[in-house]
């Protein structure tokens, strides 16, 4: 499994290709497969997202999840604080707390 991931250019958050558009969420993503370089090209080239790549994944129960420590605490955030984490799905992901 391969995911496309980026950074959003407005917010500089961490995103994920969902077949359609990008998402915070990992779990949103899809399998590229071996269409990914064209959707990059095409999606780096319309100034939607900065230094994208391609990954590998595994499927998971709980969705898509990166193979590499790297991209995981990409997708989920610091494996040392569970408060600071990106929760599934979360609506205010992204959102400052002051």
């Amino acid at each position: 499994m391969k995911l496309l991931t980026g950074n959003d250019l407005k917010s500089g958050d961490v995103i994920w290709w969902t077949g359609g558009g990008w998402s915070r969420h990992v779990e949103d993503a899809s399998d590229v497969g071996e269409h990914g370089d064209p959707i990059l090209s095409a999606e780096e080239g319309a100034r939607r997202v900065n230094g994208p790549y391609i990954i590998e994944a595994i499927a998971t129960d709980q969705g898509p999840r990166p193979a590499h420590i790297k991209d995981r605490v990409r997708a989920l955030g610091p494996t040392v604080r569970p408060d600071l984490t990106l929760k599934p799905a979360d609506p205010a992901a992204g959102e400052w707390v002051i």
